[in-house]
């Protein structure tokens, strides 16, 4: 089937060069973006807060452990709660 015929069945057309690598660049972005922010921008970054107090504990030698599931636990509801306004 020639690019023209498979453009207009809407059948996906192959990309060569840089525009296709361009495309697979912001696809695989996209999916990571969508993979690690999700539909919760707050408990992604209350997570990446808590990531980086556990490793500023840990450099300053204190027992750094129990921070994060604090904030995950913390987290949970404000997240549970944004989910059920948006709904409601």
């Amino acid at each position: 089937m020639a690019e023209a015929e498979m453009a207009e069945t809407g059948a996906a057309v192959p990309r060569t060069g840089r525009a296709g690598a361009a495309a697979r660049l912001r696809a695989f972005g996209a999916f990571w973006y969508d993979f690690v922010i999700g539909d919760d921008w707050v408990l992604a970054a209350g997570v990446v807060i808590g990531l980086a107090g556990t490793y500023l504990l840990s450099r300053a030698h204190a027992p750094a452990w129990w921070l994060l599931p604090v904030v995950v636990a913390a987290l949970l509801p404000v997240s549970l709660w944004r989910a059920t306004r948006r709904r409601g």
